[in-house]
């Protein structure tokens, strides 16, 4: 199966319906996603849509994925916290643009954070730093960072990861319960949020 090809033809498709920047569809090109989801998972890890990778969590599909990235006006070295790195698929999208060591990523779920971090490591992004904790505490040992974002639904932006981000950084994520929208937000210097809505989405919720 000559899985580059069909990584190519995905992107190709993805480009059709967006209008990406650059630096991702570079970085969805790079990142060989089916590396990231199960073996019995391999055939479908080219269509765009999520797959299952256990503990009950997803990896999303590429669109969602070069969307955010997109959203998140990402330029080389910014330093970048994710919160929910599931299978770690997401976050070495956002190191092709930022750079591994750039990337800090904290994850619930134990056996999937080891598990992420090996694939990274396999896959030439092992300077991604993975965290196993809770996510609404983000990683403060990092901090400040110039973005934040989750790739799990949340009420709100929790305040830590909020008081985390530098004034003018970019925070983004799927915010609310039943009904879930992609919200944007700018810091501002006071520290509240100047934020845009970015369409209906569905993630699964934060751990």
């Amino acid at each position: 199966m000559n899985f580059e090809r069909q990584r190519n033809r995905m992107v190709d498709r993805l480009l059709e319906r967006e209008s990406l920047d650059e630096a991702t569809e570079r970085a969805l090109r790079a990142v060989p996603r089916h590396e990231f989801v199960p073996a019995s998972k391999h055939e479908s890890a080219y269509r765009d849509t999520p797959l299952p990778i256990g503990e009950g969590q997803t990896i999303s599909a590429p669109h969602m994925v070069a969307i955010m990235v997109d959203l998140l006006e990402l330029s080389p070295g910014d330093r970048v916290l994710e919160i929910g790195t599931g299978c770690g698929y997401h976050a070495a999208v956002t190191a092709e643009v930022v750079g591994p060591e750039n990337v800090y990523s904290v994850e619930y779920h134990g056996n999937l954070a080891e598990r992420a971090r090996k694939t990274l490591a396999e896959t030439g992004y092992g300077a991604v730093s993975i965290r196993a904790g809770d996510g609404r505490e983000g990683w403060p040992e990092h901090a400040p960072y110039d973005r934040a974002y989750l790739t799990c639904a949340a009420s709100d932006f929790p305040r830590t990861v909020v008081e985390q981000v530098r004034p003018g950084g970019i925070l983004l994520g799927p915010l609310g319960d039943r009904s879930q929208v992609l919200v944007k937000a700018r810091k501002r210097d006071d520290g509240t949020l100047d934020r845009e809505r970015h369409g209906r989405v569905r993630f699964v919720p934060l751990k």
